[in-house]
């Protein structure tokens, strides 16, 4: 019973603070860009709405501070850079600070290496998930999804942190409505980075808790993880840099190749479901084949990217032609 009434209590606070933002039109506009897949100006930093509702439904949560202290200082950190502009360097210190504080508050340091690798694997969770989300949709639904895998596996295990992860699946709905295809509100980076920031804390939580397997977040997240780490390692490749805006991820280009926002959100909602639902199987009936799992779906996930990519050169080829 608690934790469906944290879920009530997130979803409901999340929708009077959303229409609260939007009705007085508190929100600054995310303006139309060389790297944006919108024509219009539309109201972002709706997930200050998310984290005010898990804020308020998990409050009573024991360790809070634990949680709230490192994840706070994500959240101030890409509100401020969704309202005056925060530098690279900033942003990944902040981020850094958060991780390492948030390893040390959680036990017993495992070790200089690991420590680093952890650290570094919550910062790419965090600014993946951001560079993910650009299409109508697409981070609410992997929200969504993925923290309720988080929450039923983690109900499974009779984790502590269970109403928390209900909590922010739960928060987002209300968001989900108002950026579905078309989008009448972003997350911006208040929202994006911080539940990039989350997944990959309690992700390496549940590892070291033994809640799950290792492989079992990342197959969870996987549709993200796969397009956005490709996508870096391709633009490395190319001597491009990394760090400026580009739409170059395959979400993008399917968006811009014909299937806008409604069609790639099917298929990528759909990847999620298939990613997430065959973990949460594989937890309950079969643990061993995780690995394999996952090797199947990179696999799946390559042989997409590769068709996206082959599609995409196709039809500048084309217009390249028709031009000359």
């Amino acid at each position: 019973m608690k934790v469906l009434a944290t879920g009530l209590v997130a979803a409901l606070v999340a929708w009077l603070v959303l229409g609260f933002l939007l009705r007085g039109a508190r929100l600054p506009s995310a303006q139309p860009n060389h790297r944006s897949l919108h024509r219009t100006a539309v109201p972002q930093g709706a997930g200050i709405a998310v984290w005010a509702g898990v804020a308020v439904a998990t409050l009573w949560l024991p360790e809070w501070l634990r949680w709230a202290l490192p994840l706070a200082i994500v959240i101030a950190v890409s509100l401020w850079d969704d309202r005056r502009g925060v530098g690279v360097p900033m942003r990944l210190a902040a981020q850094a600070a958060a991780a390492i504080a948030w390893i040390g508050w959680t036990g017993p340091l495992p070790g200089v290496v690991l420590v680093l690798l952890m650290a570094l694997a919550i910062m790419w969770m965090a600014n993946l998930y951001n560079f993910m989300d650009g299409s109508d949709g697409l981070a609410a639904a992997m929200t969504l999804i993925g923290y309720a895998a988080y929450a039923l596996a983690g109900w499974r295990a009779n984790a502590a942190e269970t109403p928390l992860m209900v909590a922010v699946a739960a928060a987002t709905v209300p968001f989900l409505v108002v950026n579905w295809p078309p989008a009448r509100a972003f997350l911006g980076d208040v929202g994006a980075v911080p539940l990039g920031f989350l997944a990959a804390l309690l992700g390496i939580a549940g590892w070291r808790a033994q809640w799950w397997p290792a492989w079992f977040p990342v197959l969870v997240f996987l549709p993200f993880i796969g397009d956005a780490t490709v996508t870096l390692l391709r633009r490395l490749l190319k001597g491009n840099r990394v760090w400026e805006p580009h739409r170059d991820h395959y979400y993008q280009r399917l968006v811009r190749m014909g299937w806008g926002h409604s069609g790639t959100l099917a298929l990528y909602s759909t990847l999620m479901l298939g990613t997430a639902g065959s973990a949460l199987a594989a937890l309950t009936r079969a643990p061993g084949v995780g690995y394999a799992l996952l090797a199947l779906w990179s696999g799946a996930l390559i042989v997409l990217f590769a068709s996206v990519g082959r599609d995409w050169r196709a039809l500048n080829w084309e217009l390249d032609a028709n031009k000359g």
